[in-house]
């Protein structure tokens, strides 16, 4: 097709950071690696990252994604997604004679580890986030009895603690900065001594990305954000660019979701990606934004991201033939490997 010569006035705003984050990047690579050391099949419970383009690729290499950890047979590997699971699902794969590669990133780790050591000390944790998402489930998991849930701020009024002086919030890792700020704000109002996590548990890369779509929304008329329907950051940054002044903002995975009519009347438009969106996604939106006209892009910076993190440890060893040795152990005693005790049954 001819490109349309580049129409006076009309620019894209390029996000930067965008895109891939350390935990996503992690859970994804741990998921090629896995099938490359140790053939196909390896199962993912849950979608590895909610990016439809991600798990619709690693299906082809052999991944096969399942919701319920019981739909894996005995004695194979199972992978846990980059968005953490509930101690009842370890023992779940134990009970199973899986082995098991945990992809949860370090980040939402750290959220769990907060909850179990504020339920060890008996206090009442309010989880700010989204009821239903995957994170959430992990990290209630933890501490049931603890934990409750706080969907935004019209829910603080329904909170009831058993003693105020012992309350803590934490949140989900991946929502919008300002209005957890705000839920907080409520929190604090009905709970004076309400304690705040020792750090911040919205990661460096959803804050980052929400940054760079408020600089962006004040000068773009339209926002496109590329990102899957079921995930969370990539929502959060819909509704960023909106609150930021942004006419209007739409979620796509493709390019070929854009339509037409949204650029009309429109000079600038921002293009950003959610955490869990490869580039080359972002690639074809900025092809298709060229071929109509928009072919001056112009970067718009916010942060540098230098994080990475290591690959699970569990790639370090031969899961096939503790597998293998899960089933053989019936009933047997001893241990599959340094971090796999076999099942009791």
């Amino acid at each position: 097709m001819d490109h349309m010569t580049a129409s006076p006035g009309r620019r894209v705003l390029l996000a930067a950071p965008r895109g891939y984050c350390a935990g996503v990047d992690r859970a994804v690579i741990a998921v090629e690696k896995a099938l490359e050391q140790y053939g196909a099949p390896v199962y993912v419970r849950h979608e590895i990252v909610h990016n439809k383009y991600v798990v619709q690729t690693l299906e082809k290499k052999g991944a096969i994604f399942v919701e319920r950890t019981e739909e894996v047979p005995p004695g194979n590997i199972v992978m846990f997604s980059a968005h953490g699971v509930a101690p009842v699902v370890h023992e779940e794969a134990r009970r199973g004679r899986l082995a098991t590669i945990d992809a949860t990133c370090p980040l939402v780790t750290k959220v769990h580890k907060e909850a179990v050591r504020f339920a060890d000390d008996d206090y009442d944790i309010l989880l700010i986030g989204h009821e239903g998402h995957e994170e959430v489930i992990g990290t209630s998991g933890e501490a049931p009895d603890h934990i409750q849930l706080v969907d935004g701020p019209g829910d603080v009024a329904g909170v009831e603690v058993r003693d105020p002086s012992k309350v803590v919030w934490l949140s989900q890792t991946t929502l919008s900065v300002d209005e957890t700020m705000e839920t907080v704000d409520a929190l604090k109002e009905k709970f004076p001594q309400l304690i705040s996590p020792p750090s911040d548990d919205i990661c460096y890369a959803t804050q980052n990305r929400q940054l760079a779509v408020k600089q962006m929304g004040a000068e773009a008329e339209l926002v496109i954000v590329v990102g899957s329907r079921n995930s969370s950051n990539s929502k959060r940054l819909v509704e960023v660019a909106k609150l930021a002044g942004a006419r209007e903002s739409f979620l796509v995975d493709f390019a070929s979701e854009i339509e037409e009519a949204w650029l009309e009347g429109v000079t600038t438009v921002g293009v950003t990606s959610g955490a869990s969106v490869p580039e080359v996604l972002v690639e074809e939106v900025l092809a298709w934004l060229a071929e109509r006209g928009y072919e001056d892009v112009e970067l718009v910076k916010a942060a540098d991201e230098h994080i990475t993190f290591s690959l699970p440890k569990e790639l370090r060893r031969d899961l096939r033939v503790e597998a293998a040795a899960l089933v053989a152990q019936r009933g047997g005693s001893g241990a599959a490997g340094a971090d796999s005790p076999a099942p009791a049954e």
